[in-house]
């Protein structure tokens, strides 16, 4: 932490004491700001999951049979989500790389979940089709707008890790 040089005279005090002021390091300031981004992204990655379950939900009362790579990605998504809120609170860097590879890990197998199904490009291509396969394409959007929060998410911890940890000495 540095001293405080001159700033002006804060509210409450004489001015006397600025000797003894203290500035917060740039990096609390960036750890700070990076927690609060990815409490952001972590409640983005909820709500997506939340739409991931009704879709698997509402696919199996049709009488589909249950995809097993869908319930295996969402039930590591949801331990990641777990686990990476439990880091954000405490500030962990081993809970942070954890919830990263195993978010990733979720994310993938949501794309090759969505990659198995029904959806192909002569479905996006024609609109008339779009009535039909609905679900299919929510289930889609939601696995792209998933893999561009993972990345987000994956940039954001490598930045707190990188914040939290003590600084490199010189010698």
């Amino acid at each position: 932490m540095q001293q405080r040089r001159s700033a002006g005279r804060p509210t409450g005090t004489d001015g006397s004491d600025f000797n003894y002021r203290m500035v917060v390091d740039s990096r609390y300031q960036k750890v700070a700001d990076g927690k609060s981004r990815l409490y952001a992204l972590i409640l983005t990655q909820a709500v997506l999951q939340l739409i991931g379950i009704l879709y698997t939900c509402l696919s199996t009362s049709k009488g589909e049979v249950p995809n097993v790579i869908a319930i295996s990605s969402i039930a590591i998504s949801l331990i990641s989500l777990i686990l990476g809120d439990l880091g954000r609170r405490r500030s962990r860097a081993t809970l942070f790389k954890v919830y990263m590879v195993a978010s990733s890990i979720g994310v993938l197998l949501s794309i090759a979940c969505v990659s198995k199904g029904n959806v192909s490009l002569q479905v996006l291509q024609t609109p008339s089709r779009w009535e039909i396969h609905k679900f299919e394409l929510l289930e889609a959007a939601r696995t792209a707008v998933g893999f561009l929060v993972q990345i987000f998410t994956v940039s954001t911890i490598t930045s707190l890790i990188g914040n939290m940890s003590p600084p490199k000495r010189t010698s």
